[in-house]
């Protein structure tokens, strides 16, 4: 049975990324900065809070991270840890830089320093590549980050491939490009929509405030995307890929398709606010994951109506189940 350790595990992707190996027999460590107060909501709306183990690790510290290496000493690491909002990066750069390029480069440090086989997997972002004018990003495509979290995504790329050709870890990066779930944090503008859509539907008068919503985004469904985590770590040898459904859609259409979805108007209830403009922000963001479809043999089945059909119907089911426990 390998072990695998996920720091990070309480977000989106960790969750799932558990489910999925706890489905394929591993054995799930998964970490936090303070595993005694976290909630790990996400794990117990899975259903498999009780089948990991859970312990506190600061990436931020060496000593700790070492420490966790030490007692699980685990066959593949998955770092899904850091700060992760693009927008909050703005407000918190140096807690942003801290926790992902730093946290990056002590897990990477502590495997070298052991000398244990491990295979590494870091979350890289499509935010690295910044606006590349329309043409979709491939491996190979320069990287011009607009934002605090873009440029710390980066440095940990950096960090990642560095390690893989100094010390001949077997690490790499996905490059995943946005990608959505019900397990998505209140705070992403996916959840937001889909929050007020469902709310509107339900008979409310509120308003849905939105910042610039021409900006153009390539969106997938987060189940699939740990697939692909898992399947870096499966190849012979390391290398990066970019992760996506190749297919680029605006944030109006995310917004037209989720009203359309319970049968409304989306522009009698959308109302654009500049004032949650961000200071420097894509406009465009398109992919090729060619790579990953010939190499991974990983190719995205749902693309962004689909995604967004089913953020809405899981909201509107448990908004029904909510609804029924209070009568």
């Amino acid at each position: 049975m390998k072990t695998a350790l996920i720091s990070g595990i309480s977000g989106q992707d960790g969750s799932y990324l558990a489910k999925l190996l706890l489905e394929k027999g591993y054995n799930v460590c998964g970490t936090s900065r303070d595993a005694q107060i976290s909630t790990f909501n996400n794990l117990s709306c899975l259903g498999i809070r009780d089948q990991v183990k859970l312990d506190s690790m600061s990436l931020n510290d060496f000593r700790s991270v070492l420490q966790i290496l030490t007692k699980y000493q685990p066959d593949e690491i998955y770092n899904l840890a850091g700060q992760s909002s693009v927008g909050l990066s703005f407000q918190q750069p140096v807690e942003t830089l801290e926790s992902i390029a730093t946290g990056t480069l002590n897990l990477l440090e502590a495997i070298r320093f052991t000398g244990a086989k491990i295979k590494f997997y870091n979350a890289s972002s499509s935010e690295c590549f910044g606006d590349t004018g329309g043409q979709p990003a491939t491996e190979i495509t320069p990287f011009r980050p607009r934002s605090p979290y873009a440029v710390a995504k980066s440095a940990a790329f950096w960090e990642v491939a560095n390690y893989r050709e100094a010390y001949n870890l077997f690490a790499c990066s996905g490059i995943l490009f946005n990608h959505e779930s019900p397990l998505r944090p209140q705070r992403f503008v996916t959840q937001k929509i889909v929050s007020v859509v469902c709310k509107v539907a339900k008979g409310s008068k509120e308003k849905l405030h939105l910042g610039n919503i021409s900006v153009e985004r390539d969106w997938g469904w987060a189940p699939e995307y740990v697939k692909a985590m898992f399947l870096l770590l499966q190849q012979d040898e390391a290398d990066d890929y970019v992760i996506a459904t190749g297919e680029t859609y605006s944030l109006q259409d995310f917004v037209l398709e989720a009203f359309t979805s319970v049968g409304l108007n989306w522009q009698d209830h959308v109302e654009v606010d500049k004032s949650l403009y961000r200071p420097t922000d894509i406009s465009v963001s398109k992919a090729n994951p060619i790579k990953a479809e010939q190499k991974l043999g990983w190719k995205a089945n749902y693309k962004m109506p689909d995604v967004v059909r089913m953020m809405v119907k899981n909201r509107m089911a448990n908004l029904e189940i909510i609804g029924s426990s209070n009568k």
